[in-house]
């Protein structure tokens, strides 16, 4: 029997690009883990969330373990309302969708808003999950490079202005992580913003927003795109993976009510009730303002013992991006090919992701890779990048100053 015989066409195409999940690393025992883009282990709140479940099975019983689920999860939908609030995203109840994270919650937008005659546009480097899944839906991808104040938006205008020219597509949708970027940790600044909201407008296209980050600023929090929304151009997808705990699942999607509508119409009942039930008891008890204030501070922390470490360990002629919050740190290592140097790493125990994954075209990103310091604990940091400095520094033993 021929089984790709019964595939769909697109998704005889879709099986041709890398498989979900190839940039992972298989990590040797007791690895350093600079290249895990997860929350600190002890900022996992395990026993906040145990009293949680406890208290919702004392008080439902069955209830939250039936395909509908608990009423709290009409509760927690409230909650995160209120929250987009305090970040002035003033939004009704039809126009929040529960997901079940931030991933699928970009796989609906994908599956509703694209085809293969559709273009999207993406940053480059850009969130690897995000470019994965829309190479499912179409071949019609539109790399926007940034810099360190994040999307370049007047190339974003010069490059749609020759495709209108030209008569090529302009995108669907373009999709921006504006706040500490995934991978780049840089963000976008209030001008290019505004400028971006002005081109969806000239342009016709929408903004996607991903703001899995946006609450873990090591200052104060940057104003979220979807705040300065007056035209229903951008759904925000966000989540509390980063803040609480990415086992739960808990991400959401705010836009007009009209997309919204169509996103749940696919999702369906791929929900988790039990999860979304248990977040909502959670949140009921937890003063989240503090808990945001430690998180910040810790990974505030982590990151300065990083830079630092960096300039203590790595030659001066690799180069790095300072983020100003989030989970990640994004260097250059010229002239080296990071994907190559990564077996070298992980037989000296330690990992990072290479830059390759976040392009479309990977040729671009030879040259970089991702640091994470949120995972691993400050004397792990400090050791890890040792180990990676002395893995570089023969590679510009002979290099001419300047280079």
């Amino acid at each position: 029997m021929n089984v790709e015989s019964f595939f769909s066409e697109n998704i005889k195409a879709a099986l041709k690009n890398d498989p979900p999940g190839a940039w992972m690393p298989n990590l040797p025992e007791g690895c350093i883990r600079l290249s895990s883009g997860y929350p600190d282990p002890a900022l996992v709140p395990a026993e906040e969330l145990k009293v949680a479940v406890a208290r919702l099975l004392d008080e439902e019983q069955d209830l939250p373990l039936h395909y509908i689920g608990s009423p709290r999860i009409a509760r927690l939908k409230h909650q995160i309302q209120k929250r987009l609030g305090e970040r002035g995203i003033s939004i009704v109840e039809d126009q929040l969708l529960i997901t079940s994270g931030a991933c699928q919650g970009i796989d609906l937008i994908a599956r509703v808003l694209l085809d293969d005659k559709a273009a999207v546009a993406v940053e480059s480097p850009t969130y690897m999950e995000a470019l994965e899944i829309f190479q499912n839906y179409t071949k019609q991808i539109i790399s926007i490079p940034i810099d360190e104040q994040g999307l370049q938006t007047y190339r974003l205008k010069e490059i749609l202005d020759e495709r209108k020219r030209t008569g090529l597509p302009l995108p669907r949708f373009l999709y921006t992580i504006p706040t500490f970027q995934n991978p780049t940790g840089t963000t976008m600044t209030m001008e290019r913003r505004k400028h971006l909201v002005e081109l969806s407008i000239e342009f016709d296209f929408l903004i996607i927003e991903d703001d899995a980050y946006g609450e873990l600023s090591f200052d104060k929090n940057p104003v979220p795109i979807k705040s300065m929304d007056k035209c229903g151009r951008v759904l925000q997808v966000g989540s509390l993976s980063k803040v609480v705990a990415p086992g739960m699942r808990i991400g959401w999607i705010a836009g007009e009510s009209e997309f919204i509508k169509a996103l749940e119409w696919f999702k369906k009942d791929l929900d988790h009730p039990f999860a979304q039930s248990a977040m909502a008891v959670y949140l009921e008890n937890t003063d989240f303002e503090k808990r945001l204030d430690l998180l910040k501070d810790v990974y505030r922390s982590k990151c300065t013992v990083l830079i630092r470490a960096m300039k203590q360990f790595l030659p001066e002629f690799v180069s790095w991006y300072v983020p100003d919050g989030g989970y990640f740190v994004w260097m250059r290592v010229p002239g080296v090919d990071t994907s190559d140097l990564l077996s070298q790493a992980l037989a000296e125990g330690v990992s990072y992701v290479p830059g390759k994954y976040f392009f479309l075209d990977q040729n671009d990103g030879t040259e970089f890779l991702r640091l994470s310091f949120s995972y691993a604990n400050e004397e792990e940091i400090i050791e890890g990048i040792r180990r990676l400095g002395q893995l570089i520094a023969p590679f510009f033993i002979d290099c001419p100053e300047g280079l």
